[in-house]
């Protein structure tokens, strides 16, 4: 079994022995999302798999926050960013914008990337370096700005 879905058990019964129902639910919405995707695709999940799904989950909650917001939903808004701070918890330490840049930069010049044309390939070299540490839209706005 691996670490984070271990992780993710024990937070839930700290959090049932706590009686906290709100970060009970997140968490058992999550550990639900991964049995489903397990018994569907018959396998058990490593962690980087694991991590996909918290991010897909949490950019989820974020699309969900920017709607709210344009709404005018202040309490939708907070039991979203409620949920979203709950599963970023769970997600590797995100890269400084400094220590990105430099990835970014690094990958530029081995792929020979002079113009917004070859943003792709550059985004792919950084995303596979950076899986689960760095946001594919903050790659990319850096990439662009090295790039334009």
């Amino acid at each position: 079994m691996s670490i984070l879905k271990i992780k993710l058990q024990d937070d839930l019964k700290e959090a049932m022995k706590n009686k906290d129902p709100f970060k009970r639910d997140v968490i058992r919405f999550l550990m639900s999302a991964l049995k489903q995707i397990e018994v569907d695709e018959r396998k058990e999940l490593s962690d980087e798999e694991i991590i996909k799904i918290i991010q897909k989950s949490l950019k989820q909650r974020e699309d969900s926050i920017t709607a709210f917001k344009n709404a005018d939903r202040d309490d939708l808004v907070e039991k979203e960013s409620a949920e979203a701070a709950i599963l970023k918890s769970y997600l590797p330490q995100q890269l400084d914008d400094e220590a990105l840049k430099i990835i970014v930069r690094k990958h530029i010049e081995l792929l020979g990337a002079t113009s917004l044309k070859e943003i792709g390939q550059v985004m792919g070299a950084v995303l596979a370096e950076c899986s689960g540490v760095a946001d594919g839209k903050r790659i990319n706005a850096i990439a662009k700005e090295f790039l334009s």
